[in-house]
């Protein structure tokens, strides 16, 4: 099924111009959200973070990592590097060795070096809560932003597309678009803006444990039975 048209005018507070999905979508939707609110009652970000910094720089290293990897890399990071002004006060180099097993480790510490000094020296510190200034970060892009915003702040501007996103709006047909923008539009025309960031979790919990991009149990589980078209191949 094709994604609805967009509506001008429409527009949510993330400024953006969203579809006006079909009502029996919209009503569909809200049968999947809450059936996969009652399997998984605890969705949270896994993640492990303590501040709205931590939070940013482990969302920055999870790009093409897993969050197991992120999450054992990330307490020696922290111990070392408490505030963002220490990161300022350091360099790349001197954090590569924190994260070297993760993926793209050289470029993510410029990513978090850059970023925690720019958070240093025009927000003194402190993690911004509004999108247009964490867009202005080096390595955060709207996934990062939202998982910022939505899990530190508790500010539903949008919500994280992933790959286990991306699979799951397809094959629980959400969402047919091909990129994560237009992705994302679908997903907040859908549902309301403050499941937004539960939304995302729920998704990424069931992309995790059941619906798999590859030797998941789509076949026994009732919610891809009923709503899925899954292939597990």
């Amino acid at each position: 099924m094709t994604s609805p048209t967009t509506t001008p005018g429409a527009t949510s507070k993330a400024g953006f111009d969203l579809p006006k999905p079909d009502p029996d979508r919209t009503r569909r939707a809200g049968r999947i959200f809450n059936a996969l609110s009652k399997a998984y009652p605890d969705a949270h970000c896994e993640l492990d973070y303590a501040s709205p910094a931590e939070l940013l720089i482990a969302t920055i290293l999870s790009a093409q990592a897993t969050d197991v990897g992120v999450n054992k890399a990330t307490p020696g990071l922290f111990t070392a590097f408490p505030t963002p002004g220490d990161y300022a006060r350091a360099t790349p180099g001197d954090i590569e060795p924190h994260i070297a097993t993760i993926g793209l480790f050289r470029n993510k510490a410029k990513a978090v070096h850059e970023s925690m000094k720019r958070i240093h020296e025009v927000h003194q510190d402190e993690v911004p809560s509004n999108m247009e200034a964490l867009l202005e970060l080096r390595g955060v892009a709207r996934k990062t932003a939202n998982v910022v915003l939505g899990n530190a702040f508790n500010i539903n501007m949008g919500v994280v597309v992933d790959t286990h996103v991306t699979r799951l709006s397809h094959r629980l047909d959400l969402s047919q678009a091909s990129t994560p923008v237009s992705i994302e539009r679908d997903l907040m025309a859908l549902f309301p803006r403050r499941k937004w960031t539960l939304l995302s979790h729920l998704l990424i919990f069931h992309g995790r444990r059941v619906c798999k991009a590859r030797g998941g149990s789509c076949a026994t589980d009732p919610i891809c039975r009923r709503w899925g078209s899954c292939s597990n191949e």
